[in-house]
Parts: C-alpha cells; sequence; structure tokens
C-alpha cells in the first residue's frame, strides 16, 4: 500500500482549508490510507466509493452505524438490512415521493421560502446563509412534522449539535457530551409530542408515521422519534449548505448564474454540479464484514472505512475537468442524480440512496427559484470571497449579497 507523507491529515487545518487538493494527492498517491487517529481506512477514488456504497451489505456493511448515529439518534432504519431494513424504509418513503410531496408538502416549502424571503426582499441585503439556508430547511422538516416553528432555535441547536458529533473525528469530549445529551432533549420533547399524535392524527408527517404500516409492521414510539431526529439532522444539515453551495458556486460564475436566472430548469443541473463539486456531506463510514481488497492494497475484515466523497467526486478518472464547476457538463446526467441512479456520490447509492433526495430537491427548486426572483440582480457583497468551512460536512459560513429591493 503506498503511503504519502505530504498529504495533509484529515485533522489538519490545512487539510480544512483546502480538502481538494489533499483529495487530489490521496487519489493518486494513496487511495488507499489508513488514519491512525481515527483508526479508520480512507477510500478516495470513485470507483471503490461507488462500490462500497452499492454493495449489498456482503463486504460493505452499516454496522458503524450502532456506534456512530445510534448515540444521538437511537435505532435506525438504516442500521438495519434486509427486509427489515426494506420494510422500515418503505415505512418512511412514500411521505418523499410521488404525490404526498407534490400535493401535500410541495404548498409547505413553498410558504416557508416566501415567508423567509419576505423578511428581507425590501432590504436590499441579505447574509443567504444565515437568513435563509440554515433556516429554511428545518423551517420545512418542522412543517411537515406538524411541530411548533417557534421552536425553531432548538431544532437548530439540536440538529447542529448531532453533526457536530458525527464529524467529532478529533474526540472531541464537550462535543460529544452535548451530543448525547441532545438525545435525551429530543427524546423528552418528542416522545409526549408522537404519543398525543397517535391518539389525535392528523394530516401532517408525524402523524402518517404514527399510522403508517406494511407487512403488519407499525413503527415504534422510538424507531419515530430516531427518525424525526435522523430526518432533523440529515435534512437540515444538508439542504442548508446545497442551497449555500449552489449561489456560492452561481455568484463565482456569473455567466452560468445569468443561464440559470434565463432558464430555471437549469437548477437541477445546477444542483448536480453542486452535489458533485461541493458535496455538503464530505465523508460517510462503511464497516467491513470481511477483508477486501481496494486500489491500493487490501482492507482488513471489521474495518471502519471512511468514504471520501469530496475526493471521489472530483475523480478526474471519472469526470472530465473535474476541479471546474460547470452546469452544463456532459458526465453528469441531472435527470438521474437525485434518485439510485445517479452518478454522483453526494447522496450515496444502493439501498442506502438518501431517502430524502427528492425532497432535497423540490426544497432547493423551490428556493433557488423565489430567490432569484425577490433578487434578480443579485451579486456579492463587495469585496466578499465565499469561503467553505469544515470537515465531515462543508460549505460557506457567510454569504453576503447585495441587491434592488423587489415588492412582494
Amino acid at each position: 500500500m503506498a503511503t504519502a507523507q505530504q498529504i495533509p491529515d484529515i485533522l489538519s487545518s490545512e487539510f480544512e482549508a483546502d480538502p481538494y487538493a489533499a483529495y487530489r494527492l490521496m487519489r493518486e498517491q494513496a487511495p488507499l490510507l489508513h488514519h491512525e487517529p481515527t483508526g479508520s481506512w480512507l477510500i478516495s477514488r470513485y470507483e471503490d466509493v461507488e462500490r462500497a456504497f452499492k454493495d449489498k451489505e456482503s463486504v460493505f456493511t452499516t454496522e458503524n452505524y450502532d456506534w456512530q448515529l445510534e448515540p444521538v439518534h437511537g435505532h435506525t432504519f438504516l442500521q438495519l438490512s434486509g427486509r427489515d431494513h426494506a420494510v422500515r424504509r418503505a415505512l418512511v418513503a412514500p411521505a418523499f415521493r410521488g404525490n404526498d410531496l407534490r400535493e401535500k408538502f410541495l404548498p409547505v416549502i413553498e410558504r416557508n421560502a416566501r415567508e423567509l424571503i419576505d423578511g428581507f426582499r425590501h432590504t436590499g441585503e441579505a447574509d443567504l446563509v444565515d437568513a435563509f439556508a440554515t433556516r429554511f430547511p428545518v423551517d420545512v422538516i418542522a412543517d411537515m412534522l406538524g411541530l411548533d416553528k417557534a421552536d425553531h432555535d432548538r431544532f437548530h441547536g439540536w440538529y447542529t449539535s448531532v453533526v457536530a458529533f458525527l464529524g467529532n473525528l478529533s474526540g472531541d469530549p464537550a462535543v460529544t457530551a452535548a451530543g448525547l445529551r441532545t438525545r435525551t432533549e429530543f427524546a423528552d420533547y418528542m416522545i409526549p409530542v408522537i404519543r398525543e399524535r397517535r391518539e389525535h392524527p392528523g394530516d401532517d408527517l408525524l402523524s402518517g408515521l404514527c399510522t403508517a404500516e406494511v407487512d403488519g409492521v407499525r413503527m415504534s414510539d422510538e424507531d419515530i422519534k430516531a427518525f424525526c431526529s435522523l430526518l432533523l439532522a440529515a435534512g437540515g444539515e444538508t439542504t442548508d449548505k446545497a442551497i449555500a453551495g449552489i449561489f456560492a458556486n452561481l455568484l463565482a460564475h456569473p455567466e452560468q448564474l445569468a443561464a440559470v436566472r434565463e432558464d430555471r430548469s437549469l437548477i437541477d443541473r445546477a444542483f448536480a454540479e453542486t452535489l458533485r463539486y461541493t458535496p455538503p456531506v464530505h465523508m460517510i463510514m462503511r464497516q467491513t464484514a470481511t477483508e477486501v481488497t481496494v486500489s491500493g492494497g487490501t482492507i482488513p475484515a471489521g474495518a471502519t472505512v471512511t468514504c471520501l466523497i469530496g475526493a471521489a467526486n472530483r475523480d478526474a478518472d471519472r469526470y472530465r475537468d473535474p476541479d471546474r464547476f460547470d452546469i452544463f457538463r456532459e458526465d453528469l446526467t441531472a435527470t438521474t442524480a437525485f434518485s439510485a441512479a445517479a452518478d454522483h456520490l453526494a447522496f450515496a447509492l444502493g439501498r442506502h440512496f438518501c431517502v430524502g433526495a427528492l425532497l432535497a430537491r423540490a426544497e432547493v427548486e423551490t428556493g433557488v427559484n423565489q430567490l432569484l426572483d425577490a433578487m434578480p440582480d443579485m451579486r456579492l457583497a463587495d469585496g466578499f470571497v465565499p469561503a467553505e468551512e469544515g470537515v465531515f460536512t462543508r460549505g460557506p459560513k457567510s454569504l453576503p449579497v447585495r441587491f434592488t429591493p423587489v415588492s412582494a
């Protein structure tokens, strides 16, 4: 197995400042790298990460979620395999596709976007991250579940703690403690709501989860609580960073922004290319059931494998000119980018492909459309250069823009 001493450690400030340069070195010189501090094996080439995600759990399993997700979410369906996983996924999936998404939840998405934009459309300036991206997906999820949006700050605090726990590669004890505390606080909040919704179901997603049944299986209170926790963290963090990322990328490429403004059907292409070029989630882990050979060497059985999405999505063996943002590229298919047939890796692949991908697409399409309508001449604040932050998840921390105010 090749080693490369010059590759920045994934826990270093140098890596966080520019992971893409490090990813290039990994792919070229050390496509399999054992990372001593986290005790995991890093894989960075597209073909290897794709294989790990598509594997039918005979080699690359999700057993790592027992220690990675369960401490903060509780036991989730992501930890299951075979029929158990299929049945529980079938219990939650209908809300995130087809008629339920279009008829029941698209109006929720549109209303939340409009309400947030109405708060700043008259001002001529806004930070798209603070004023919109970090609030929009959390408000949508709360509304879908029939929860009180007045508790937004609590929801946002919880999902921030959970995401920090999942990305706590250095093992900071304060981050660990905050994540564990969040599980208790969220359960104390949600379990009474779930029990009340079982007694008095409504037309919201939480009521649907309480009454759903597949092959005689229904979700327990703990199942529902764990899924809501997962939805809040995964749906909040990823869509937040995706929306910010789309605008950061388009504002840095004015000709592509102009094209999207003129032809809104290009939003799907802009979203798909953002997921490839600057994915919100850079790392997803798997655990090996048996010894397996990948590019660069052999991973032992029972090992944690860190699949570097941010590296694989810029693999020159898969994409032409991979370090260039191009919504018109021919080697990325927008029509399948939000399905398990995607040819990027930001939503994973296979049976664990992100169940909320179409919800994210609906949120992004709605949010981008409404923001472009409200700010037709949007531009970055003078002198501001967007910068990503984060390692496990990554995106712009701030995105101040200026525009000519438009009345509602």
